[in-house]
């Protein structure tokens, strides 16, 4: 008979091996066993649709004014509400006039001296003129009399020219809006001295805000499409959706359509884009300067394009990719190019094929090389014009 002498710590390690063992052969097991989950899909959308893009864009007033301080000195008064509209022609700063009234009288008092000059000369003039006749006095005290007598008369219309310069300087000493608009927060106090840096020169600006102005950028192929493609777009809607739309910052859409008023004369060679302007209807006065928002474009149209739900892609880094079930009833991974998008679809560039069955709901539950039971549903969209 023999005997054989096992440490404690190797039974320890045989029985966690065998127990491991079984564990693993029990969970493939009860993996063959589970039946394919049901996973809801659908088919790929093959038509001819409008093509459209966002673009950010900052907001500006139809009309931006500036209220300039426009002479230097104490700032007397504000004369508005601040954050409320203002009327052209409202007085809304007044600077201290009092050195500008003194300059005023200043002027008022070299003309009056030039003038009384001017008169003189006039009337030595008018006494050598027939003296000269008679030959009483010389050609040369006629001559001189003559220029003597301009340069009073050019001394006097310098004199008026300084007063009217005075009296525009004391005339903006009252500072009134340019433009009806609404107007902001004002740079200055009363108090201060304006008008020379580092003092507030601009005091406020005025807004006309029933319309707005949008700018955005676009790339110059975007540019070429847009433009090729719209009017071809206008004749088959009727003009329908050609219009811009813009969606705000909260993802709500301005119930008002824009348009394109203006587009920049040159590309931009640095960055590749070309700025445009696009006007909003804005008569709730809703939307406020330095505001961004997206601008939605049709940018172009698409023969036989291949959408899908936006809610099957999935976004990482800057990829998209999908889950599609293959003729097995497996689950594949694709990744794929996005042209654009089409209310709630994508429209898919490259990527997928028109007969590919796409996973709708359950993305987080499926992985590739998995095996399911397809059920065909029908997406029911959020968005019109589907």
């Amino acid at each position: 008979m023999f005997y054989f002498l096992i440490k404690p710590s190797a039974i320890k390690s045989y029985f966690l091996l065998l127990s491991f063992l079984i564990l693993f052969s029990c969970n493939k097991e009860s993996e063959k066993q589970l039946p394919p989950q049901k996973i809801k899909v659908v088919k790929v959308i093959s038509k001819e649709i409008p093509i459209y893009q966002t673009y950010v864009g900052q907001v500006y007033g139809y009309k931006d004014i500036p209220i300039r301080a426009r002479v230097d000195g104490y700032l007397m008064g504000i004369h508005f509400k601040e954050g409320n509209r203002v009327k052209k022609g409202q007085l809304l700063y007044t600077i201290d006039p009092q050195p500008y009234q003194a300059q005023v009288a200043e002027s008022m008092g070299q003309l009056a001296k030039a003038k009384t000059e001017m008169v003189r000369a006039e009337n030595e003039l008018k006494r050598i003129q027939p003296l000269a006749e008679m030959n009483a006095v010389s050609q040369s005290d006629l001559d001189a009399a003559k220029a003597e007598y301009d340069a009073a008369k050019a001394s006097v219309e310098a004199a008026e020219a300084n007063l009217r310069l005075t009296k525009i300087k004391l005339s903006y000493t009252r500072i009134k809006s340019p433009i009806s608009g609404l107007i902001g927060k004002s740079e200055a106090k009363v108090g201060e001295y304006v008008g020379k840096t580092p003092n507030p020169v601009i005091l406020n600006t005025v807004s006309r805000i029933d319309t707005i102005l949008v700018e955005f950028f676009i790339t110059e192929a975007e540019y070429l499409r847009f433009f090729r493609n719209i009017k071809k777009y206008q004749k088959k809607q009727n003009n329908a959706n050609s219009e811009l739309e813009l969606i705000l910052a909260d993802g709500s859409t301005h119930k008002y359509h824009g348009k394109v008023d203006f587009i920049n004369r040159n590309v931009d060679p640095k960055t590749g884009a070309i700025l445009l302007q696009a006007s909003f209807p804005n008569p709730e006065r809703l939307i406020r300067p330095g505001q961004y928002a997206k601008v939605k474009a049709l940018v172009d149209i698409a023969d036989s394009a291949l959408i899908v739900p936006q809610r099957c892609v999935k976004e990482l880094q800057g990829k998209h990719s999908l889950y599609v079930v293959n003729k097995e009833n497996k689950i594949e991974s694709k990744q794929v190019v996005i042209r654009g998008f089409y209310n709630d679809y994508y429209v898919i560039s490259s990527g997928l094929a028109p007969e590919d069955i796409v996973v709708l709901e359950g993305i987080q539950k499926v992985i590739p090389g998995m095996t399911v039971v397809p059920e065909i549903v029908k997406f029911n969209s959020q968005l019109p014009n589907d």
